[in-house]
């Protein structure tokens, strides 16, 4: 029998019950919509930390106290490490030989002040003069501060976005005085708009030289140390080694002892950020494969309720020359159509909560193709599979016994 005639005859046993056909699928546009939901934001959030949260050059990595922390006794004992000082700065500076440049940060919150105007919860940063040419750091108008600054503790300052929206509405803010704490700095520069990050502001911060800092807000406090290798990506792992040795000898650290801080890389970031979201789908494909292997139990106990229905037609179609076989697709195509209506509401669905989410909660949210493809394959591969038995049952039903049947 030709396939066409099949799913004719599957589409019209499908509409006879529309009603019971939809709470056939529940399971499965429940299962569907879970899981092209959370993968869409899944996937959004993937785009998402690699282009925003990422911001590390692929040849620059961070040397902190904690570095990666991946559970509560990590943290712990990480606390107990010694702070990476200002003499850790000068060594790395003389005697590092496969770095580019080294920069030195320290932070602080505080809260600033111009004429009247307060905007609290501010990030204060002390660092270097060469920040912007290890990191990603653009100026929208100004200067950043030089090394000169640096050393003569000049009262100076590079303020974000935020700042300059809040207290200097309408003015240039180059130039003007702003206070810190209880420090006044005269505003050099302006950082162009890096905008939000998982809803917290890039845009709060304002930095100072590094030695003005420590004079204003003391030399307590961790140093974090950013490094840009020689020679780009191939020489990472060579400047890494040399940073380590250099902190290690000063810390008289046995050899066989872990070392007594943390090195952060993009790679390393993105590690933790793959098997994070791994973990996450995977978690979330256990939740729905529950839901659609419902679905599917529904599907085989509502075609084998359609095969002891239909038991006389079957042995009609059989009497005058239907085969085993056209029988066996006919309800393997029947449960397989269930399974697809049910995962393409259910991709709908999905994608639309996907998306919901991005606009409501400005989250990231991307739903791809593959995706649709892939909770449209799954419901369809459980609708088939559940369809197996009960096709198999209507095929292997005895012609005289069917036409038998009076129900």
């Amino acid at each position: 029998m030709p396939l066409a005639e099949l799913a004719r005859i599957a589409l019209a046993a499908i509409r006879a019950h529309k009603l019971r056909s939809f709470l056939t699928l529940l399971g499965i546009i429940i299962g569907v919509t879970t899981i092209v939901g959370v993968a869409g934001v899944i996937n959004g959030l993937e785009r998402y930390v690699q282009e925003r949260i990422i911001t590390l050059s692929p040849d620059v990595y961070v040397v902190t106290k904690f570095g990666i922390i991946r559970g509560r006794e990590e943290f712990f004992e990480a606390l107990k490490r010694p702070d990476l000082d200002f003499r850790d700065f000068e060594l790395l500076q003389e005697r590092l030989t496969r770095a580019t440049a080294v920069a030195a940060v320290l932070e602080t919150g505080a809260t600033v002040r111009y004429q009247g105007r307060r905007l609290a919860g501010i990030r204060a940063q002390g660092t270097t003069a060469n920040l912007p040419s290890v990191t990603n750091f653009d100026l929208d108008g100004g200067r950043f501060f030089t090394d000169a600054d640096d050393a003569a503790g000049a009262r100076v300052a590079v303020i974000g976005w935020d700042i300059r929206d809040e207290l200097f509405p309408g003015l240039d803010p180059v130039g003007r005085d702003l206070r810190v704490g209880h420090a006044v700095f005269r505003v050099i520069g302006v950082v162009a708009q890096q905008g939000r990050t998982l809803g917290q502001s890039q845009d709060n911060q304002v930095w100072v030289p590094l030695s003005t800092f420590r004079k204003e807000w003391g030399r307590r406090g961790s140093l974090a140390f950013l490094v840009r290798a020689q020679g780009g990506v191939p020489g990472l792992e060579a400047s890494m080694d040399e940073v380590r040795a250099v902190l290690r000898a000063r810390r008289h650290t046995d050899f066989r002892a872990p070392d007594p801080f943390g090195m952060v890389t993009a790679e390393s970031l993105q590690q933790v950020w793959r098997q994070i979201s791994t973990a996450a789908f995977l978690l979330t494909l256990l939740i729905s494969s529950v839901s659609l292997g419902v679905g599917g139990i529904v599907i085989a106990n509502i075609m084998l309720v359609g095969v002891a229905e239909r038991t006389r037609e079957i042995g009609l179609r059989r009497a005058v020359g239907a085969r085993k076989g056209d029988i066996r697709r006919q309800f393997l195509l029947e449960a397989a159509l269930l399974g697809v209506g049910g995962g393409l509401v259910g991709a709908g669905l999905g994608a639309a909560a996907a998306l919901g989410v991005e606009g409501a909660l400005n989250f990231p949210a991307r739903v791809t193709p593959l995706l649709l493809l892939l909770g449209l394959g799954l419901s369809a591969g459980v609708g088939m599979l559940a369809g197996y038995f009960p096709a198999r049952r209507a095929s292997n039903l005895l012609v005289v016994d069917a036409l038998r049947d009076e129900t």
